[in-house]
């Protein structure tokens, strides 16, 4: 079985149970994962120079440097975007719509969690974070497919973010980073 199939069987089956916890449950793993990324910045720190050395190394140019580069002052951004979302209303539950039929029926639009979300980007670490807390926030759990030039700062910042769970309600297998295929 392909390391895809497995992490994708997985998060489905974390999924379900996450779709069932409560707004402040998955506040608390949120907030959780926040200040795991505060604790461990040295750790991501050389997780980033191990990728950053290589791209250099490679020719990369300046523009994608950047993008792939993280710092304190970055990093701690990233935990205060997980902050700001983990304050945000939770959108599972919301009703959009509601309207009666003719013959009294009442239809809702509601807003539910998508299951499991795939994500392919490229060189930009963060992203890493940013959507594996979007997608939680929405009691979904995601598929992370960064670039292999960030693969080491993002199985960093998967295994962070995975640690972080393990000690809250969500499940661990919520966030898993695919590292076999395309370079």
């Amino acid at each position: 079985m392909t390391e895809l199939i497995r992490k994708a069987d997985a998060a489905k089956a974390a999924q379900r149970a996450l779709a069932l916890l409560t707004a402040d449950e998955k506040n608390e793993a949120l907030i959780s994962i926040a200040d795991a990324l505060e604790s461990r910045c040295e750790e991501i720190l050389a997780a980033n120079k191990a990728d950053t050395d290589a791209a250099r190394e490679k020719g990369t140019s300046g523009a994608l440097l950047d993008r792939l580069t993280l710092n304190e002052s970055r990093i701690a951004g990233i935990a205060q975007g997980v902050r700001q979302v983990a304050a945000l209303p939770d959108p599972v539950g919301d009703i959009i719509e509601r309207f009666e039929r003719p013959n009294g029926l009442l239809i809702e639009k509601i807003r539910v969690p998508m299951g499991v979300i795939g994500m392919i980007y490229e060189a930009r670490p963060n992203v890493t974070v940013d959507s594996a807390v979007l997608a939680l926030k929405a009691g979904s759990a995601i598929l992370l497919r960064g670039s292999s030039s960030a693969l080491s700062s993002n199985r960093t910042l998967a295994g962070i973010m995975r640690d972080a769970l393990a000690r809250t309600a969500v499940p661990a297998d919520c966030v898993a980073l695919i590292e076999e295929g395309g370079h």
